[in-house]
Formats: C-alpha cells, structure tokens, sequence
C-alpha cells in the first residue's frame, strides 16, 4: 500500500499569499468605487480592471502562492497551458459576476446569481491550477473537504461581490479587503487540505514545464506592478472626480447667490 507524501507549508508564503490578496482586494474595491458612476464602453473597462485586480491579483496571484507554500520532498513544477488558464478563468468569471450584478446592485436574487457563478468558477480555477502540478505522484481529495471548499468559494465570492458595490470609505475598503482576503485564503488552503499525494514511483519530466520559483517570482512581480500601477490611476480618477464635484457645487452655490441677489434687488 502505497503512503501518502509527506509534506509542509512554509508560512513566509502562507503569509505573503494573504497580504497579495488582501492588496488586490484593496485594489479592486477602489476600481469599483471609481467605476460605479460609468457608462457605455467606460463601465467595461472599470470591470475589466476590477476583474483583473480581484480575479488575477487577490485570488489567482494568491492561489498560486499558496500552492508554491507547500513543500514536498519531491521536484514539482507546473504545466504552463493549465496554468495560464486558470488565470483566465479567475479574471472571466469575476469579471462576468460584477458585470451580472452591476445590471442591478439592489437585487438579491442577481447577487445570489453572480455568487454562485464566481464561485464555482473560483473554485473550478483552484483545482484546475492544482491539475497543472507535474510530479511524480497520484493526487486525490478528500469529499468533504473538497466540496466544503466550493461552498466556502460561493460564500466568499458573494460576500465580496456585494462588499465591491457597497464599502465607501477608505476605512471601510480595508476592513472589507482583509475580510475578502480571509475568505479567499479560507477556500484555498480548505481544498489544499483536502488534497493526499501518493507517490507513484513514475519518472516525471520536469524539464518541460515551467520552474515554480521561475514562475512564481515572475507572476508575483508582475502582478503588483499591475495592481499599485492600477491603484495609482484609479486614487487620480477618484481625486479628479473629487474636485470637480466641489466646483460644481461652488459653481451651483454661486448661481444661487447671484439669483437671491436679484430677488432683492427687484423686491427693493
């Protein structure tokens, strides 16, 4: 009977996998409060953005960092096709929930909706990059905890669907991202548990694939760069929306006076 492989987590990266995800839930939230008042072709693009922040950045970034986590006493590396697809497949359906709901944020049956389908495309994402794992080894999981993390998934992405339409202030975006970051660190590293490796004894090309370091690195440098370099233009727009707001408001203020002045004037 074959024993399962041992293994262990190095919790630098537990904790750096949460601290990406809760930057890209920040990230995301900010694009979202920026593209609430867009129309037409404007509002697909904070969408695009929002997904790519929440999507490739607080989810699949974090994903990827969690499986780099844990160690085993073997060589792994990660066929780059299913790899790069999960990416896809995080930044489509985040972006498909955000756009489901945005068609009517005060409705509870297209929140439920959007959850669902985000969810379960979360959770699809999770184990298709676990599937992108090269190794000698068989992998399997656990029932329970396998479909414990797909309700997780569900409830994180419909709690983070509705928080991405309703946080304000910058206080409360970063209660809400630490909150988004928990749930999505929650429904990976449930699954992960979940997960048993049983040596197979095959022989593994590992040359073939993608190094995990390599690509680990890579992927987390690229990936905040994006999302500080979307922060940056999203905390500009913001401001620029600021300002123009009080000068219309000043603008008002002053239209008003100058209508009180003639009242006067004709009533002396």
């Amino acid at each position: 009977m074959n024993m399962e492989a041992a293994y262990s987590y190095n919790y630098f990266l537990v904790g750096l996998s949460f601290l990406v995800s809760v930057f890209g839930s920040y990230t995301g939230l900010q694009l979202m409060k920026a593209g609430r008042s867009a129309k037409g072709k404007s509002m697909y693009g904070w969408i695009a953005t929002a997904a790519l922040a929440l999507g490739g950045g607080a989810i699949w970034t974090m994903h990827f960092i969690g499986m780099l986590a844990y160690e085993m006493e073997m060589p792994v590396a990660y066929d780059p096709f299913l790899t790069f697809a999960s990416l896809l497949l995080a930044v489509g359906v985040v972006g498909l929930g955000i756009f489901i709901l945005s068609k009517n944020v005060d409705s509870t049956v297209m929140l439920m909706v959007a959850g669902v389908i985000t969810g379960l495309g979360v959770a699809v994402m999770h184990y298709m990059g676990m599937d992108a794992m090269v190794m000698a080894a068989d992998m399997s999981y656990d029932t329970f905890w396998y479909y414990t993390s797909f309700v997780i998934g569900i409830v994180a992405a419909t709690a983070a669907l509705w928080l991405a339409f309703n946080t304000q202030g910058g206080l409360q975006m970063f209660a809400a991202s630490v909150v988004m970051g928990v749930a999505v660190c929650g429904m990976h590293y449930v699954g992960m548990y979940g997960m048993k490796m049983t040596p197979n004894g095959s022989v593994v090309d590992i040359e073939s694939s993608i190094a995990p370091l390599t690509l680990g690195l890579f992927i987390f440098c690229f990936t905040m760069l994006v999302l500080v370099l979307s922060l940056i233009v999203t905390l500009s727009q913001l401001q620029k929306k600021m300002y123009a707001d009080f000068e219309e408001d000043e603008e008002d203020d002053d239209v008003d006076e100058e209508i009180n002045v003639s009242a006067v004037n004709a009533a002396s």
